[in-house]
């Protein structure tokens, strides 16, 4: 592979093999290169206009099998192709008056006449009197039944193995199911803290109440987005899993539904309150959920309605899909609810529907709103939810080095950067993510207990090693020059890399920082706590409006570092951040300075980086 490198670059690039920038004495840590445009040259230009990127549609739900087009569309590729010519005609605006021409009749319908259903933005004025091609009712894969068991006993919060589905043998099942029960008890397993057993995130690894050791905020006040750090204490951290945290590397972090927004679900579909705790026997006949990973089969698990709306089903993260719609159609007792629910998962519908689904994301709690009539059962929506997924935080420190002393203990730590990501919401304005704001919930009451001054504060986080699936982690070597490039809350993994290598002797020659910022005097993350020489390895880069600049235009700038470091024995370029604007201006500009420093064409300098990514010395993790 590095063949071919060397020889794309022999035919480009006489003359300009790339040398080490020009060193200070041995004893300094050279500082980041600058351009031949000096920096006072720079500060003296007028404000660039740039120019806006064109409004992308969400991607969230695109589809990339054909499993996924039916869980989206409720249709098979087979019927959305027969149905769909892909020539964009279901978004004609002349479509109504064709359709009349050719004698299709239409209705008026009466639309709910509630805030949630107006945030919808559906754009229906009438709806066809016969609608064709409308989705099948979903297939129900979960079923609640309630289980009989002394009231005084606690209830069940641990789950239970699938002990088989034979409908000839239930009361057996049952039988063996309660008497399991009365061995649990609330002080064995608190799903207040983490999610039941069931909830597995990847054997043999299962998910551990790590304690916030300490949290703060990293940004200042006015920041557009706010970031939080915490350090969470994993000395107790079951040892039998047998994979160590790395630098650069990874957690999985089972974050819950909002309780506030469990309840909601609850209490519009008008779920009893003594019912939402109870013991309940929970069968599925086919799949993975409730848990994430694991085999698809069926199961039998005793547990209770608030912990499977919990912990399993996310109810805020996606648009409704098909199936979910054609289930709240069939349970609508109002006419009109009914006849709109039906016409988007209709043929005729389709355009509203593709529409709708790019908009931004909506609630389950928003669609019951907009729909009040729609009251299916809870275990038919279980099998219509997408499953909440586990969301995945790189670690901002060096695992191996973070130790404190305390209560007689040495206590082992891990850091985290956590940037809360807020949506429109059609009630509150807006709302944060699943995973960003239960990190936002859980900072907030630490800090609260810590101005009470409690003398142990007892918030958790639920979380599970085990997958390392950050390449940060896996592309980490000791030694070679090594440039990180990252915006926002990405540079956070990076801080683990300098605060190792500036540990190791002869290695604060090899390492440098770009640092993209929106304003350095409220988003800047960890300033001071690079280690030393962070001052000559870190460049800070801010894009505030009319006095900055972007982090990829800062990598053209630093030109002869990059191609020095890519070109060097085990140089390595990170790019850590989100792939729209910086991923993808990043990707560009290592293009172009592919282009410049090694005389390639452009589609020459594609494949360079490329071949560079191939031998992992270039690893970009971008989202």
């Amino acid at each position: 592979m590095a063949s071919q490198v060397d020889r794309l670059l022999a035919e480009h690039s006489a003359g300009s093999i790339p040398e080490e920038p020009q060193a200070a004495p041995s004893s300094v840590a050279p500082s980041l290169t600058y351009s031949s445009e000096s920096a006072d040259e720079q500060d003296m230009e007028e404000p660039r206009q740039i120019e806006p990127r064109p409004r992308r549609a969400s991607t969230r739900l695109i589809a990339q099998s054909p499993a996924d087009v039916q869980r989206i569309t409720g249709e098979t590729t087979t019927q959305l192709i027969k149905r769909c010519c892909g020539g964009g005609c279901c978004l004609d605006v002349d479509a109504k008056k064709k359709n009349i021409a050719k004698g299709i009749q239409y209705e008026p319908v009466l639309f709910p006449d509630n805030d949630a259903y107006r945030s919808l933005l559906l754009k229906i004025d009438e709806i066809p009197t016969q609608l064709n091609n409308i989705s099948d009712l979903p297939e129900q894969t979960v079923f609640l039944q309630p289980l009989r068991r002394p009231s005084s006993l606690p209830s069940p919060t641990e789950s239970l193995t699938s002990i088989g589905s034979d409908p000839n043998n239930t009361c057996a099942v049952v039988n063996e199911l309660e008497n399991k029960v009365e061995n649990l008890t609330v002080e064995d397993f608190d799903t207040k803290i983490q999610p039941p057993l069931y909830v597995q995130p990847h054997p043999p690894h299962h998910v551990f109440p790590a304690r916030i050791h300490n949290t703060r905020e990293l940004t200042g006040p006015g920041a557009e987005k706010r970031t939080f750090h915490f350090d969470l204490d994993i000395t107790d951290y079951p040892e039998a899993e047998g994979v160590d945290f790395k630098v650069g590397g990874a957690i999985g972090v089972s974050a819950p539904n909002e309780d506030s927004m469990v309840d909601e679900v609850f209490d519009l579909l008008l779920v009893p309150r003594f019912l939402r705790d109870r013991p309940v026997l929970m069968r599925t006949t086919k799949g993975r959920w409730p848990t994430v990973w694991g085999k698809d089969q069926a199961r039998e698990i005793v547990t209770t309605r608030r912990d499977l709306l919990t912990w399993c089903s996310d109810i805020q993260s996606y648009p409704p899909t098909k199936p979910l719609l054609r289930v709240l159609a069939k349970y609508a007792t109002d006419r009109n609810e009914r006849r709109i629910l039906q016409f988007l998962c209709a043929g005729e519908g389709q355009g509203v529907f593709c529409d709708f689904r790019t908009g931004p994301h909506v609630t389950l709690a928003q669609m019951l709103h907009a729909f009040p009539s729609a009251r299916p059962p809870l275990d038919l929506l279980f099998s219509v939810l997408p499953p909440l997924m586990p969301r995945f935080y790189s670690l901002s420190n060096d695992p191996h080095e973070s130790f404190e002393q305390r209560d007689g203990k040495q206590h082992r730590l891990i850091e985290i950067a956590v940037t809360v990501h807020e949506t429109s919401d059609w009630k509150t304005g807006s709302r944060a993510g699943i995973g960003s704001g239960f990190f936002q919930r859980q900072a907030l009451r630490f800090l609260k207990a810590q101005e009470k001054d409690e003398k142990q504060i007892d918030v958790y986080i639920p979380m599970f090693k085990g997958l390392m699936a950050n390449p940060l982690a896996k592309q980490f070597v000791s030694d070679g020059p090594m440039l990180l490039i990252g915006a926002g809350v990405g540079i956070a993994p990076f801080r683990g890399f300098v605060q190792r290598r500036l540990k190791t002797a002869n290695c604060a020659n090899k390492v440098w920082v770009l640092q993209g910022i929106r304003d350095s005097l409220v988003d800047e993350l960890y300033s001071g706590e690079w280690g030393v020489h962070e001052d000559e390895v870190k460049k800070v880069v801010q894009s505030r409006r009319g006095v900055g600049r972007y982090v990829q235009e800062e990598v053209k700038h630093q030109a002869d570092l990059v191609w020095y470091i890519i070109n060097s024995v085990d140089g390595r370029v990170f790019v850590c951040g989100s792939t729209r604007g910086m991923g993808e201006g990043v990707e560009k500009a290592l293009i172009e300075v592919a282009m410049e420093k090694g005389n390639l064409e452009r589609e020459e300098a594609r494949q360079f980086w490329e071949l560079k990514r191939e031998v992992g010395q270039y690893i970009a993790e971008t989202w």
